[in-house]
């Protein structure tokens, strides 16, 4: 670690000063101090009590136990360092959290909540929180998790070849196989029995199908007819997957749908029937793409929400007056991975684009051109090009098993970036009873 920079030794230095400013008139309060440097940043005892408390609260309210106090004041610091570098990470990249989008974000809290915007505010009231300081809560936890997702998907890469490994494990096979609720109607015959009673079950069996085709209960037959062990239950033999079941039964049900009732297909054990009662967990997808292209306008130091918005209210103008959405893409946006195709991005995939970017998209006709609208990437319009309904099975299968492979490595990667830019930050915790032993070896060695 080096020493404290300028502006360091100048942020630890106004916070005592503030501090001692309010001496005189709280001569009975504790001293607030600085407990840690976070590069540019400091973290105060009182920030340290109040996080502290609160968790404390939730562990009571849990009826967990809870760690060694100074256990979990560490844990603590801990946290509201990483936060520290996160938040300073979101600044120097100009990541911001629109009030459009804190609206949509607070609006859902509530709706969580059940309660009505007016039933919320007494609520944080009766908690002692204003409904600024809660506004501001959730803004800065939308921005550590923008921060967060943003640079940790860059650090995960799921190739080709990885999903193709998982589809074809047996964790995948298993995972791709759609569930039935099956009900199920044997009929006894041992494989050893004379020809006569074979055929009478088959009969019987052949007769049994055609009633529940004919519309007649399937559970009430079972109850009646059948020697299977779930009989008495209507034959029901709950949700299953395909893998889970029999080859035979699985080779008996390929190709059938919700209400359909295979043929009767006999084993060692007899004539069976099976019917699909319902069905989850298809990957079959027939999906409504549209084909979208945009122009992107990112906010910076120098360029605000309202010049990005502008410039797009200019830009969408000049579109509607004539000139060509690609030509002007080409010109002015700023998405690299589109500007030099007119903005193309070509026919969508369910979850493709970030939720603002969908529901505009979604919400704007064939051949119009939307307002402009916020993302996490900047300021967007964007023009529907078109609408088509395409089995997309086969790469819905695949995304779907990229999206688990990532959740799976996200944990991971989010703690090792953490851990990263914890490292590669300066951090001097003031306080001896807050550093932990890799603290106190890391300040000797330095010394």
């Amino acid at each position: 670690m080096s020493n404290l920079t300028f502006k360091q030794s100048l942020l630890v230095l106004i916070a005592f000063l503030v501090l001692g400013a309010n001496i005189a008139s709280a001569q009975v309060q504790k001293l607030d101090q600085v407990v840690a440097v976070v590069d540019d940043d400091v973290v105060m005892a009182s920030e340290l009590q109040q996080r502290l408390n609160t968790i404390m609260a939730n562990i009571k309210a849990q009826k967990v136990q809870a760690p060694p106090i100074e256990v979990l004041r560490r844990q603590v610091l801990e946290q509201l360092i990483i936060e520290r570098l996160q938040l300073q990470m979101a600044a120097r990249a100009g990541v911001t959290i629109s009030d459009a989008e804190l609206d949509q974000a607070i609006a859902r809290v509530q709706q969580n909540a059940g309660a009505s915007p007016e039933e919320f505010r007494k609520r944080l009231a009766a908690d002692g929180i204003s409904m600024k300081a809660f506004r501001q809560q959730i803004r800065q936890e939308m921005l550590l998790r923008r921060v967060e997702q943003g640079s940790v998907n860059r650090r995960i890469q799921i190739t080709d070849q990885d999903i193709d490994d998982f589809l074809h494990s047996k964790e995948g096979e298993f995972w791709k196989s759609p569930q039935y609720e099956l009900g199920h109607i044997l009929i006894p015959v041992s494989s050893s029995a004379p020809t006569a009673d074979v055929t009478k079950a088959r009969e019987k069996a052949e007769q049994l199908v055609k009633q529940i085709r004919g519309g007649a209960d399937f559970r009430r037959l079972a109850i009646a007819n059948s020697a299977g062990q779930n009989a008495l239950s209507g034959g029901d033999l709950g949700w299953r997957k395909t893998v889970e079941l029999p080859t035979l039964f699985s080779d008996a049900l390929e190709g059938l749908k919700v209400g359909d009732v295979t043929n009767p297909f006999r084993s060692d054990a007899g004539f069976h029937i099976l019917k699909i009662h319902d069905e989850r967990g298809s990957t079959e997808q027939v999906v409504e793409q549209t084909k979208v292209r945009h122009i992107l306008i990112k906010t910076s130091a120098i360029v605000s929400d309202d010049d990005a918005y502008n410039k797009l209210i200019k830009l969408r103008q000049e579109i509607l007056d004539g000139a060509d959405f690609a030509k002007v893409a080409r010109e002015n946006s700023e998405d690299i991975g589109t500007m030099l195709k007119g903005g193309e991005l070509g026919w969508s995939m369910p979850g493709q684009f970030v939720p603002e970017f969908t529901q505009e998209m979604n919400n704007t006709p064939v051949d119009q051109i939307s307002m402009p609208f916020r993302s996490q990437f900047g300021w967007h319009i964007l023009q529907v090009e078109g609408r088509r309904k395409q089995d997309m099975t086969e790469q819905y299968i695949r995304n779907q098993a990229a999206n688990l492979l990532r959740n799976r490595r996200y944990e991971e990667e989010l703690q090792n970036w953490r851990r990263e830019i914890r490292d590669e930050a300066y951090v001097d915790i003031k306080l001896p009873e807050l550093r932990d032993e890799t603290e106190d070896a890391a300040k000797s060695e330095k010394n």
